[in-house]
C-alpha cells in the first residue's frame, strides 16, 4: 500500500481546500464544495473565502445570506457552520443525536428530568409564528415549565441540537455586528429537513463521506469523525470502501480517498495563505500534522487566525487599526518575509474596503 508522507498530504490538503490555487468557484459552489465554512466568529468566513477565490467580492456572500441560499447554523461538532441551504435540509437530521449528546455533555446535570420531546415541542410552539427570537428569549418562553433546568441550558439544548434552528441576518453580513435571531429551518426556508433513512441505509452518512474526502482527503476515518462529529459513519465508510482508493501515512494509519482526487506532486510550491479563525483546514481533521505542528496544535482550536507558508502553519495574524499584525512562529527567510508582507498587505486592503494595505512583520522567535 502507498504510504503519503506529511508532505504529499499537504499538498493534498492545500488543493482539496483551494489554498493551493484561488479558484474561480462562484461563491456558492465555494461553500458547497468545502462542506460549509466554520462560522463560529461571524465575520471569518470573508477572509476564509477571500483567500481561496479569486476576485472574491463579500457582497456575494452576504447576498447569499440575505436570499437564504446559504445558512448559519449548529451541526458539525456542534459549532456554528455556514453551509448552504440544501446540505443544511439534507444533513441536518444525520446530526440530531450527536447535537444532542454533545449539549448533554455540558448540561446533563441540569437537564436532568427534561424530557426532550416535551421541550422541543414546547420550544416549537414558541417559534411557530415565524418571529425570530434570541436564544435567552426563547429559553425564558419555555423557563416556567422546568424552572430548576434554567434558562441557559435549556436555550442550549433547543437552538443547538432539538430544533433545526438558524441565526438569522444581519448576524454574518460583511462588516455588521449584530447579535443572534434563531428560527426554524422551516420557516426560514420553507421546507422541513430530510427525514432520516428508515430502511437502514444511510444516504446521508456515504454523502458526507464523500463529500468530506473531495474537500479534505485521503483521510483516516478518525479524521472523518473529528471533523463531523459523528461516530455512527464507519456501515457508511464500509459501503463506499469498493469505490474508494486507500493509502498509508507515516505513522501506518489507513487513508481512504476518492480516486479521481487531486494529489499533487509533494514538491508543488505552495503560496501564503492567511486563513481564519478555527478554519477547517486544520479543524478537519484528527491528525493535524499534515499542516501544523504538534507544538503549535493548541492555536488551531484557540482562535488563533494563522499564516501558512510553503502549506504549513508558520505564524498567526491579527489587525491592528487597519494593519494586518505578522506574528512568526519560526524563523522565516527573507523571501519568506516578503511574500508574507505582500499577502498581508492584500489581506488589509480586503478587510479595510480598500483604505489600507499596511501589514507589520514581527521580528522571528530566537
Amino acid at each position: 500500500m502507498t504510504v503519503l508522507d506529511a508532505r504529499a498530504l499537504n499538498r493534498a490538503t492545500l488543493a482539496r481546500q483551494l489554498l493551493l490555487d484561488r479558484a474561480d468557484l462562484p461563491v456558492l459552489d465555494a461553500v458547497a464544495h468545502l462542506c460549509g465554512l466554520q462560522a463560529q466568529e461571524p465575520q471569518e468566513p470573508f477572509p476564509g473565502l477571500w483567500s481561496r477565490l479569486r476576485a472574491f467580492d463579500p457582497a456575494e456572500l452576504s447576498d447569499l445570506l440575505t436570499a437564504r441560499r446559504v445558512v448559519r447554523t449548529h451541526l458539525m461538532r456542534r459549532t456554528v457552520h455556514l453551509v448552504t441551504s440544501d446540505d443544511v435540509l439534507a444533513w441536518r437530521a444525520r446530526h440530531d443525536g450527536m447535537l444532542r449528546q454533545r449539549v448533554l455533555g455540558v448540561y446533563r446535570r441540569e437537564l436532568d428530568g427534561v424530557d426532550p420531546g416535551e421541550l422541543a415541542a414546547a420550544g416549537r410552539k414558541v417559534l411557530a409564528d415565524g418571529e425570530p427570537l434570541s436564544m435567552p428569549e426563547l429559553a425564558r418562553a419555555v423557563a416556567d415549565r422546568w424552572p430548576a433546568a434554567g434558562p441557559r441550558p435549556l436555550g442550549e439544548m433547543l437552538v443547538a441540537a432539538l430544533l433545526p434552528t438558524v441565526q438569522l441576518p444581519p448576524r454574518g453580513l460583511w462588516r455588521t455586528k449584530a447579535g443572534v435571531r434563531y428560527a426554524l429551518i422551516s420557516s426560514w426556508l420553507g421546507r422541513e429537513v430530510d427525514p432520516p433513512a428508515t430502511d437502514g441505509s444511510d444516504p446521508v452518512g456515504q454523502a458526507l463521506v464523500r463529500r468530506y474526502l473531495t474537500a479534505f482527503g485521503p483521510a483516516a476515518s478518525a479524521d472523518l469523525r473529528a471533523w463531523c462529529g459523528l461516530a455512527g459513519l464507519p456501515a457508511a465508510v464500509s459501503a463506499l470502501r469498493g469505490e474508494l482508493v486507500a493509502f498509508r501515512d507515516e505513522r501506518g494509519r489507513e487513508l481512504l480517498d476518492l480516486p479521481d482526487a487531486p494529489r499533487p506532486d509533494p514538491g508543488t510550491p505552495a503560496p501564503v495563505r492567511f486563513l481564519p479563525a478555527f478554519d477547517n483546514a486544520i479543524l478537519g481533521y484528527h491528525d493535524r500534522s499534515r499542516i501544523i505542528d504538534d507544538a503549535h496544535r493548541h492555536l488551531s482550536v484557540a482562535g488563533e487566525r494563522v499564516v501558512l507558508v510553503d502549506g504549513r502553519v508558520a505564524a498567526t495574524w491579527t489587525v491592528e487599526a487597519d494593519t494586518v499584525v505578522v506574528n512568526p512562529l519560526r524563523r522565516l527567510s527573507r523571501a519568506d518575509r516578503a511574500t508574507v508582507a505582500e499577502e498581508g498587505g492584500a489581506m488589509a486592503s480586503f478587510l479595510s474596503g480598500h483604505q489600507s494595505d499596511r501589514v507589520r512583520v514581527a521580528e522571528s522567535p530566537g
